[in-house]
């Protein structure tokens, strides 16, 4: 009987594994072609493919109905129930970028940015190509008037997501922002 129970958590283990790395090379694929990507409507349906895999658990579909419970909670601007949400996902699986960076998002509407900022450094350390993340940091730089922090955070949103035109704008905003300020 132990043996068999040995099996079958190896068997468990080994394909939670497998999955990690199916939707880790998926990801990898698909950001090689967002970088490649030709103009912004390609690049909008490679953004989308790569959000769907972000926002769906590898291997445990629990976690993945928990982060969009605690989504659904943060579009209804129910702050508090969804940052409970997003760090039971956390405490479950403390791995998975997008719980961190969906709780980074709750934080930030609560007006929390410096916890708001530890998340994030938290998504960048598990995902460093998140150009959501990134984008996030520039809005919570810029909300700590850390502004040359928030270009840097957007210069490399832009990076990793050539098309994505958010980036661009804030950096001609904040560039504005700092020249205003030091008249």
């Amino acid at each position: 009987m132990k043996k068999i129970s040995i099996i079958f958590l190896f068997l468990i283990f080994s394909t939670s594994l497998f999955a990690d790395d199916n939707h880790q090379k998926e990801l990898d694929r698909l950001f090689i072609q967002l970088k490649s990507a030709i103009d912004f409507e390609n690049s909008k349906k490679i953004e989308d493919q790569i959000w769907k895999l972000w926002v769906t658990h590898p291997s445990k579909n629990g976690l993945t109905k928990l982060l969009a419970d605690g989504s659904s909670a943060m579009m209804d601007n129910k702050l508090k129930t969804a940052y409970d949400k997003f760090t039971e996902v956390i405490e479950l699986d403390p791995n998975w970028a997008e719980a961190w960076n969906k709780r980074a998002t709750v934080l930030y509407l609560m007006g929390k940015y410096e916890l708001s900022q530890a998340d994030i450094d938290k998504v960048l350390q598990l995902e460093k190509r998140h150009f959501g993340a990134l984008s996030g940091q520039g809005l919570v730089q810029s909300a700590l008037k850390n502004y040359q922090k928030a270009i840097d955070s957007y210069i490399e949103a832009h990076k990793v997501h050539p098309n994505m035109k958010s980036p661009l704008i804030m950096i001609e905003q904040l560039q504005m922002q700092i020249k205003k300020e030091s008249i």
